[in-house]
């Protein structure tokens, strides 16, 4: 009996193993979500046929209520005529922003202290409390500026902005958590932390 057995799974083993190996490479086997598989993709600019998923039958839906279009949307500071929401420089031309962009946002009392809040919350991790790159994320990753260093005394708000907006070296970008005036603001309190 005990050989019977053996034989019987046996020889369920290598019909088992035979089975297995005929399908195709194209078979994917079972799938107990297919439409997470093999979803349709509705494109949002072409319209064939009604959507079903959508009530108004569109594939593209409607903007939510209150929603700002980004063209229509107040840039300007105060009264200056500089647009601080375009900005088409690109992140290796750096010496361009220096050049030409100026700092349309007024130093003030309030703007040092609103960039102060802001250094504290986006770059003092890494440039440290007073801005000599001593910051504790600067333990790990070396090559952080000190701000009152030789090389970096020099620098202006176009210089800061545009770091600030591309990134540069180890540092990565900002520009999609600082605002245009934000980095304004910032600029102008990484100049009162260089004069101490």
């Amino acid at each position: 009996m005990k050989r019977i057995n053996t034989l019987i799974a046996g020889t369920f083993a290598v019909v088992a193993a035979l089975s297995s190996c005929q399908r195709g490479h194209d078979d994917a086997g079972l799938e107990y979500a297919p439409n997470m598989y093999n979803s349709v993709g509705y494109e949002p600019y072409t319209q064939i046929e009604k959507n079903p998923i959508n009530a108004d039958g569109k594939n593209m839906r409607e903007p939510v209520a209150g929603t700002v279009s980004r063209r229509n949307y107040k840039t300007q500071f105060d009264s200056s005529s500089v647009d601080l929401m375009i900005y088409h420089i690109g992140k290796d031309e750096l010496a361009t922003a220096e050049a030409v962009l100026k700092n349309p946002v007024p130093n003030t009392a309030k703007t040092l202290a609103e960039g102060k809040a802001l250094y504290g919350r986006y770059c003092q991790h890494c440039h440290g409390e007073t801005g000599a790159g001593d910051g504790p994320v600067a333990d790990m990753y070396k090559g952080v500026p000190n701000y009152k260093a030789d090389a970096y005394l020099n620098m202006n708000d176009g210089h800061i902005f545009h770091v600030i907006t591309h990134g540069k070296g180890r540092m990565w970008a900002h520009g999609s958590q600082v605002t245009p005036e934000e980095r304004w603001k910032i600029a102008h309190y990484i100049h009162k932390l260089q004069k101490g």
